[in-house]
């Protein structure tokens, strides 16, 4: 900024022509920023959006302030007149743009103690123009007192020292509202190098502030959602990975004899989200011989939905191997859910095989069929009766039985294994399934199947996680 005594002056104004483009530009980007903005639908607990919205509050002002100063440039600087030897009055300043009113210019005489305010300034104190200017004196009482002691070296330093001022500090008008403003000052000097008097625009950045602390305020608030997010998806993995059966190639049920099951089983995450949700499989060897095969799906993600498939999961282990069939079970687990202190959905499919007759007993709860896989062939098989877990109260689950045969492969798995909604013409999860019928007819074990699996379902937008267990009777 020029002293009034400085010979650094534009000779002249700018083009208008270029100016005049990026006003154009500046006011286009800013109906642009301020479209974004509207734009923007923020929720209470939308961390993000509230982020993006404070940013988008934050451009508007940057812009407006761009356009401001480019109309003062396009407006240019008046012409200043020569400075007598003894100042007696403030040289012309120039104004700034009335279409804002944020910016105002004072000068200080030190020769005089004369005081000129624009009249931008007196709108920014909130002071009426008939009171006068504040001198420098008057100036501290508007200050905060944690400002006064940074402004006043400010201020000693420009009088005394001629150093030009540039700071920001806050003033609580009579109206009672608090503004932020930020100072740049100069000394203007006599004849003999001292200080006659201190010049100074001072322009209201208290939007521009509340712009900048709503951007760090949101800010801090989504990088807390965000860790919060981190630990819960930590919990929730490691109560699955404590849950789920840690199998590792394959897995026989019962250890030798005729008709043992060969076993493994997979968990695919899902490819569009990094939330774990509720879904589980297991197998278990009963006391009896036969065996219990399960694959089921809790609504909701993250540890809410772990712990519930856990508390799901452990139950349905306790009742198998106290000897209740899968339609019994079935209904004792939606009585449970029904009455849990966290209420869900749940879908579910239970199966037991006896290896001794090979016959497969099995109930399901809104739960897609296992698919028996025979002769290079496959087939969804009848469902039973059975609504939803924790749908209504006092269900009551069908059970049907299928005879199996050596080398049948039998598939059990959440609906979650492709996405909700295949476009026109295109096989949902049980048809590529299905398809995958003469592959598994060639598959030596129930791994090699599982792996086809992955490599069939691993790849595509699963909007959800999913789970596959795959039985394989032997002779």
């Amino acid at each position: 900024m020029p002293s009034p005594l400085s010979a650094d002056r534009p000779a002249s104004s700018p083009e208008p022509g270029p100016v005049d483009a990026l006003i154009t530009q500046t006011r286009q980007l800013r109906g642009e920023v301020d479209a974004v903005r509207r734009d923007t639908v923020v929720d209470d607990d939308d961390a993000h959006g509230r982020w993006q919205r404070a940013l988008c509050d934050l451009a508007v002002h940057h812009l407006d302030d761009l356009d401001e100063h480019l109309g003062r440039l396009k407006d240019g600087l008046p012409a200043v007149p020569a400075q007598p030897e003894h100042r007696e009055a403030p040289a012309e300043r120039p104004a700034p743009d009335d279409r804002q009113g944020r910016v105002g210019t004072a000068d200080w005489n030190l020769l005089t103690d004369e005081v000129t305010w624009s009249d931008e300034l007196f709108q920014i104190f909130g002071r009426d123009p008939e009171s006068g200017p504040l001198t420098l004196d008057e100036f501290w009482s508007t200050l905060f007192p944690e400002d006064q002691p940074r402004l006043t070296a400010l201020m000693t330093d420009c009088l005394v020292d001629g150093k030009p001022i540039d700071g920001e500090f806050r003033i609580l008008r009579t109206d009672g509202s608090l503004r932020t403003l930020h100072m740049r000052g100069e000394p203007a000097l006599d004849a003999e190098g001292c200080t006659a008097s201190m010049w100074a625009v001072v322009r209201d950045v208290s939007e521009l502030r509340r712009s900048e602390a709503a951007v760090e305020e949101s800010g801090a608030s989504l990088r807390q959602q965000q860790e919060i997010a981190r630990t819960e998806h930590r919990m929730a993995v490691e109560l699955q990975e404590a849950v789920l059966p840690a199998w590792r190639g394959t897995l026989r049920f019962p250890y030798g004899g005729t008709g043992a099951l060969d076993l493994a089983a997979h968990y695919l995450p899902s490819a569009r989200s990094s939330l774990i949700g509720g879904d589980w499989y297991d197998a278990l060897e009963l006391p009896d011989g036969s065996s219990m095969l399960t694959v089921g799906d809790l609504t909701g993600h993250g540890v809410a939905a772990t712990s519930g498939m856990a508390m799901m999961l452990g139950a349905l282990r306790g009742m198998a191997m106290a000897g209740i069939a899968p339609g019994p079970l079935m209904g004792w687990l939606n009585q449970m859910l029904e009455t849990s202190a966290q209420p869900a959905l749940g879908s579910a499919v239970c199966c037991r095989f006896d290896p001794a007759t090979r016959t497969l007993s099995w109930a399901q709860a809104g739960h897609p069929a296992p698919l028996l896989f025979r002769g290079g062939t496959g087939r969804a098989l009848a469902r039973p009766e059975g609504v939803l877990l924790g749908a209504t109260a006092g269900a009551v689950y069908g059970q049907t039985d299928e005879r199996l045969d050596v080398g049948d492969v039998l598939v059990l798995h959440t609906d979650g294994l492709s996405a909700r909604c295949p476009g026109f013409g295109q096989p949902d999860g049980t048809d590529r399934l299905l398809a995958l019928a003469p592959r598994f007819t060639e598959a030596r074990s129930a791994q090699d199947c599982v792996r086809m699996v992955v490599e069939e379902f691993g790849g595509t937008g699963r909007e959800d996680d999913a789970c596959v267990l795959v039985a394989r009777v032997g002779g």
